[in-house]
């Protein structure tokens, strides 16, 4: 028997996908600032990681090829950089986007911004230096050499 197929009609109302595109709208909405969140965390943990990578590989580099390493912190460029006498030898890195370098510590009186400039000897103890680095959201870290192991550590800062 043949059945009509005028009472019998499939498929998507206009309404059903305006309803179905608000609850993604909703829930992209609600999820926009953890994921943000999220993206922040982990930018300024690969930035704190890179900092130590930075600050151990001066320290190699001074006592393995006993040369005297400069190393030269630029807050305002968000940029290190470390020198040595060997003819053409120069490294630097640049901070992700959103992370800044809020100080360099120990502070001197010198204007904020301005470049500090640290010297690694051979067979000398590292100088105490230290990268307070923080995103946009306040969070902040420091990355700090040791003075007694040469090894750099990460530290949280408090909200201030």
């Amino acid at each position: 028997m043949p059945t009509s197929s005028v009472g019998n009609s499939r498929g998507v109302t206009l309404v059903e996908l305006l309803i179905v595109m608000a609850i993604i709208g909703l829930v992209a909405g609600i999820s926009f600032p953890t994921l943000s969140a999220g993206l922040e965390s982990v930018r300024l943990t690969s930035a704190t990681d890179s900092i130590a990578t930075f600050l151990n590989s001066a320290v190699n580099r001074a006592e393995r090829r006993q040369q005297v390493v400069e190393l030269v912190i630029t807050p305002k460029d968000r940029v290190l950089a470390m020198y040595s006498g060997e003819p053409g030898f120069a490294r630097r890195i640049e901070l992700p986007e959103g992370i800044t370098i809020r100080a360099v510590l120990p502070p001197a009186g010198e204007e904020p911004g301005a470049p500090r400039r640290f010297l690694l000897l051979p067979g000398g103890s590292p100088p105490r230096v230290g990268v307070e680095v923080a995103d946009r959201r306040g969070r902040a870290r420091v990355v700090s050499l040791d003075p007694i192991t040469g090894f750099p550590r990460v530290e949280n800062v408090e909200p201030k």
